[in-house]
Order: C-alpha cells, then structure tokens, then sequence
C-alpha cells in the first residue's frame, strides 16, 4: 500500500477531512527505523525497536476521532513512543499546548529530535501511568498503550467535559468526564503493547 492509497481507505472509513489531512501531512516514514520506512503506508503496527510498535494508522485515526479534538487544548500523550501521533495531533489541533511521556528514554530522545520543529510539543521521559500532574488538567488524554483497567490517575487529571482514549484489555475505551457520572463507551477488537506500571 502507498500513501495514496492509505489515505483513500482512512477515507473510506468515514473519518472527518481534518483528521485525513494531518496523515496527508506528517510523514509516517520519519518515524520509523531505516528497515521499517518501506513499509510506512502499510495499514499495520510496525516495531520501532524496544520491543515498542508504532500503532496501525486506521488505529490511531480511530482514537482520535474518538478524541473530539478542538484548537487550543491542553493535551497529553501516555506511551508516545515514536512521536508520530504528537505529530498528527498538532497538526489537529491548531495552537495547542500537548505533551508526550514516554518511559522508554531512547524513545523519548529519539521522538524530542524528531519533533525539535513543533514548538507546542513538548516531551517528558517518565512512567506514564501516574500521568503528568504537575501540568493537569488536560482538556483531551490519549493513551497508547493497553492497561488492565482504566487508571484513576488520568481520570483525575481530566478536566470537567474532557475526554479519555485509552485501550483497555482488547477494547478501546472512550470516557467523557462530568460532574455526576462519567460517560463510558467500549470499542471491542484491539491489540495493543501494555501500559508498564512503574
């Protein structure tokens, strides 16, 4: 599959032009080791060393749609790996403040490289799972990596309205924080690497 080609079938699925414009921008390949570049637009998770993946783009494009991002957001990344999905996420959501942790240092150091040109992006190495409170709360959380259950530390550094994504067990969760319960939604059939509790 090429680039063409990958963005006529995240088309295809129906997600918004906003979301299909960002992969048309960033490029996949600048994100992966020299032996994986071939394979950028294939619709599948490729290694990125560590025993790490960089997600399958229908995968990420799912979960941020679920997202409902909007301009000028606080957003934060759990396992961002790569850097890739910081990428697309800022290419989203115009004059937001996000950030990425990563636990992984090379993968930290590798992605704050790539990423050196989005001055609204900022990566910290650390274990994710306790998220990033001295920077909550976050309008959005994205999470790429797969917990047991939902952790109630990011749900708490969730703003009122803010929304979480992440996978939890072989389902994607979205959860929508309010005031009285929150609003959970399940998306079965996923696989992810897990989330390590540090």
């Amino acid at each position: 599959m090429n680039k063409k080609e990958l963005i006529e079938s995240l088309r295809y699925h129906g997600f918004s032009e906003k979301i299909i414009r960002a992969f048309e921008k960033i490029k996949r390949e600048e994100f992966l080791p020299e032996k994986e570049k071939k394979y950028a637009y294939e619709d599948t998770a490729l290694p990125i060393g560590y025993m790490q993946t960089i997600s399958q783009p229908y995968t990420i494009a799912f979960m941020l749609d679920l997202l409902e991002l909007k301009d000028e957001q606080k957003i934060l990344e759990v396992g961002s790996g790569s850097g890739y999905v910081l990428a697309l996420i800022s290419k989203i959501s115009k004059n937001s403040e996000i950030f990425g942790i990563e636990r992984i240092k090379e993968l930290a150091e590798n992605s704050r490289t790539k990423l050196e040109k989005y001055r609204n992006i900022k990566i910290i190495y650390g274990g994710g799972f306790k998220g990033l409170k001295e920077e909550a709360p976050f309008d959005r959380i994205l999470v790429s990596a797969s917990a047991e259950e939902i952790p109630e530390a990011l749900i708490k550094q969730l703003k009122y309205n803010g929304v979480l994504v992440s996978p939890v067990g072989g389902s994607i969760l979205k959860i929508k924080k309010t005031k009285k319960e929150n609003k959970i939604e399940e998306y079965p059939g996923f696989v992810f690497v897990p989330l390590i509790e540090e």
